[in-house]
C-alpha cells in the first residue's frame, strides 16, 4: 500500500508542470559543446561544419521548442545524429520528430528495447506506450564506442542497472566535458526506475565509475540540475552509497517499506539532498523498493 502512495506522490513532483514552460536557456561550454537546460532532462549539442549532434532530446511537448532553439542559438544546420542517454521520455521527447526527419538515432541496445515496449513506470505510477516507429534507435551498442563530429569526439560507455538498465555516459575528451544523463541528478535526489531494473547501489556504482573519467577542471552535464564539477559527483556518490549502506542493512532484517520510511534513514541527509523532485519519504521508498526488487 505505501508502494503506491509514494509512487503517486513522486509523481506529483515529477517536473511534469502544467503552467507555461520555461523558456529553453542555451549555454556555450566550450568552442564545440553547449548545452541546452528547461527541456526535461540537460541537453548537449556539438555543431560541424555540415550538421549537428545532440545528446538527449527532452520533453515530447517540447521537440518543436527544442529545434528552434538550437537553430537559432547555436546552429542552423540539420541535426542529423541523436545519441539517447537512456529510454526515459523526458530524454527521448524529440526522437519521433527527428527520426521522422532522418535523424540517426543511436543507444545501448536495452534503450530500443525499452523504448519498442509498452511501460509501467511504478515509481512515478505512469505507463508509457511503445514509441513510434521512427523515434526508435537505429543504432545501437552493447558497451561503448565513439562518434566523431567536427573537432570533438564523443566515447560513450554503457553502465550496469543504474537509473535504469538502459543508461550511457558521454565524454568529450577534447573538451573535458562530461554528459551524465540520468546517472546523476545535481544536487537533490534522483529518479530511481526500479521497473527497469535501476537500483540505488547501482547508481552509486555508477557515479563512482564516473569519477575516474573526470578530473577538477571537467566540466559535468547532468541528467538534471545545473552544470557540476567533480566535487559536486563525489558528493553524490558518497550519498548514494551512504544510503545504499543503510537501506541495505534494513533489507536483511527483512523490515518492510513502511517501518522503513518511519525510521528516516536519510533524516541527516535531507536538508542537503531532498529539496527537489521527491519528498524524502517517497524516495525512502523508491530506494528502498530498488534494494528488495534487485535482490
Amino acid at each position: 500500500m505505501f508502494r503506491v502512495a509514494a509512487a503517486g506522490l513522486a509523481a506529483s513532483r515529477f517536473a511534469f508542470s502544467q503552467n507555461a514552460p520555461a523558456p529553453l536557456t542555451v549555454t556555450k561550454l566550450s568552442s564545440s559543446v553547449s548545452v541546452v537546460m528547461g527541456n526535461g532532462g540537460n541537453i548537449a549539442v556539438v555543431p560541424g561544419d555540415d550538421s549537428v549532434l545532440i545528446v538527449d532530446a527532452g520533453l515530447p511537448d517540447r521537440a518543436n521548442d527544442l529545434l528552434a532553439t538550437i537553430s537559432d542559438k547555436v546552429s542552423a544546420k540539420p541535426i542529423t545524429t541523436l545519441f539517447n542517454t537512456h529510454w526515459h521520455f523526458d530524454h527521448t521527447g524529440a526522437n519521433v520528430l527527428l527520426g521522422g526527419k532522418g535523424t540517426r538515432i543511436i543507444s545501448h541496445e536495452n534503450t530500443r528495447a525499452r523504448l519498442s515496449a509498452k511501460i509501467t513506470m511504478e515509481a512515478l505510477n505512469r505507463t508509457f506506450e511503445p514509441m513510434a516507429a521512427p523515434g526508435l534507435p537505429v543504432v545501437t551498442f552493447s558497451d561503448g564506442g565513439s562518434i566523431y563530429q567536427g573537432a570533438e569526439v564523443l566515447n560513450y560507455t554503457h553502465v550496469a542497472a543504474a537509473h535504469t538498465d538502459t543508461d550511457a555516459y558521454v565524454l568529450f575528451p577534447k573538451s573535458n566535458i562530461l554528459h551524465t544523463g540520468d546517472l546523476f541528478f545535481n544536487g537533490f535526489y534522483p529518479v530511481i526506475d526500479y521497473s527497469t531494473n535501476g537500483w540505488v547501489g547501482g547508481m552509486a556504482a555508477a557515479a563512482d565509475k564516473m569519477l575516474t573519467v573526470v578530473d577538477n577542471s571537467t566540466k559535468i552535464i547532468p541528467g538534471h540540475g545545473p552544470i557540476a564539477d567533480k566535487a559536486a559527483l563525489k558528493a553524490y556518490r558518497d550519498m548514494l552509497t551512504t544510503v545504499t549502506e543503510r537501506l541495505t542493512k534494513l533489507s536483511k532484517q527483512k523490515m518492510p517499506v513502511e517501518k522503513v520510511v518511519a525510521s528516516a534513514p536519510t533524516k541527516d541527509l535531507d536538508a542537503k539532498w531532498g529539496g527537489g523532485m521527491f519528498k524524502p519519504d517517497a524516495w525512502v521508498a523508491i530506494a528502498y523498493t530498488s534494494i528488495l526488487r534487485h535482490a
